[in-house]
């Protein structure tokens, strides 16, 4: 029988690249915007859809357009609060049972906000999904595993006046200072932050990343922000290889200690290298390959989010994932944004069957993988158990089904 997308919708799914602010509902979107106002667009899905929210965009440039407007709306604790519940009510509604939601909190600092309140004020939501959907007849009688969650802290490769108040505190008081010794100093900042809330709030913040522009502020800039976080065992993850070569991925996981590996869809492409001192280019990133998948990092794929962002694609099959998977390549299935990229997890993963012809085995391999490569908060032992947990109930679904290679 063949994979449908009835079956992907039951199994049980994680997505470990899931931005909080480009995944808000545009219904809720509208309404906090009317609460606030804030000033939109358009007022209506469909006006929000044409202009904002697209199926196509001509860059990464136009595809960030979009969270100016989410981000003017998650100003204050109940937003961020309803806007985490709602995302996570949105994964349960379709079979994913552990998600990794990454955010920037220094992008929600301001008067009446402080980065731990944001920090709370995102768990609470998110907790009370959880609380909700495990207190369930069907998950206490252990018919379906329960829903699990981490919170990853995302870093600004850059940033300017009008990204946010404190950064605009930050460069007002840092006017004398080199830009890029300031997006340091907010990143090492921000690992801070998330340590404290993660060890005197117990809040499970599982991870730390960088977002933003990537070309043109390298990774390595960040360098002490992630050095304090390996210090820290807080586990990383970079957003590298998305609008930039393979080097940029070469210094997520070499300077960085990128634990995995935001996107990557450049990792093999020789033209986006650089360096000049690299005269072999084949061979480097044969190098690469093999490194990433001998440590195995896990690369968090993003199927359509990469098509909207890369028009040079062009179709899906073009994608990387298809030489990713032939080596035999850690990989997950990830929305980026649900929102801007309009998909679901079902719907990532239904693609990728229907374009490059997974089979059951290999389906199951990479959907349990995003269980394994999560950044599980909790201890080792338990992990294994709810991954134990998963495969049971992934094989329960596949007899259901009646599937077969």
């Amino acid at each position: 029988m063949k994979i449908t997308k009835e079956f992907i919708k039951r199994i049980p799914k994680t997505d470990l690249h899931l931005h909080l602010d480009g995944s808000i509902r545009i219904s809720t979107l509208i309404e906090l915007a009317k609460e606030n106002g804030i000033s939109l667009p358009s007022y209506t899905e469909e006006g929000l859809k044409e202009l904002v929210f697209k199926d196509k965009y001509e860059n990464l440039g136009e595809y960030l357009k979009g969270f100016a407007y989410t981000g003017a709306v998650l100003q204050d604790k109940s937003s961020l609060e309803r806007v985490a519940y709602e995302l996570a009510i949105d994964n349960l509604a379709e079979g994913v049972r552990y998600i990794e939601v990454r955010f920037a909190p220094q992008l929600h600092q301001n008067k009446n906000l402080n980065i731990i309140d944001v920090f709370i004020a995102v768990n609470q939501g998110l907790a009370k999904a959880k609380k909700e959907f495990n207190s369930t007849d069907k998950v206490k009688s252990g018919a379906e595993p329960p829903f699990g969650y981490g919170i990853i802290s995302c870093a600004m490769r850059m940033f300017d006046y009008g990204f946010s108040e404190y950064f605009d505190k930050l460069l007002d008081v840092h006017k004398h200072s080199e830009r890029k010794w300031i997006f340091s100093l907010a990143s090492q900042e921000l690992v801070k932050a998330s340590i404290e809330a993660r060890d005197q709030y117990n809040i499970p913040v599982v991870g730390f990343d960088l977002a933003g522009m990537e070309k043109g502020y390298p990774a390595v800039d960040h360098k002490s922000a992630y050095s304090l976080a390996h210090k820290n065992f807080l586990k990383k993850t970079v957003h590298a290889g998305e609008d930039y070569g393979p080097e940029s991925i070469f210094q997520a996981i070499t300077e960085l200690h990128a634990d995995r590996i935001g996107h990557g869809v450049h990792l093999y492409n020789p033209g986006l290298i650089k360096n000049k001192d690299i005269k072999d280019k084949q061979a480097y990133i044969r190098n690469l390959a093999e490194y990433i998948g001998d440590r195995r990092i896990t690369i968090e794929i993003c199927l359509t989010s990469n098509m909207q962002t890369n028009p040079d694609l062009a179709e899906l099959q073009n994608h990387p994932f298809k030489k990713m998977s032939e080596s035999k390549l850690s990989v997950t299935f990830c929305t980026d944004n649900r929102t801007v990229s309009s998909t679901t997890v079902t719907d990532e993963i239904f693609k990728a069957v229907q374009t490059f012809n997974i089979n059951r085995k290999d389906l199951k391999d990479i959907v349990i993988y995003g269980f394994k490569r999560s950044f599980f908060y909790g201890t080792y032992l338990e992990k294994r158990k709810y991954v134990r947990q998963i495969i049971d109930y992934y094989d329960r679904i596949e007899r259901q089904f009646k599937l077969k290679d």
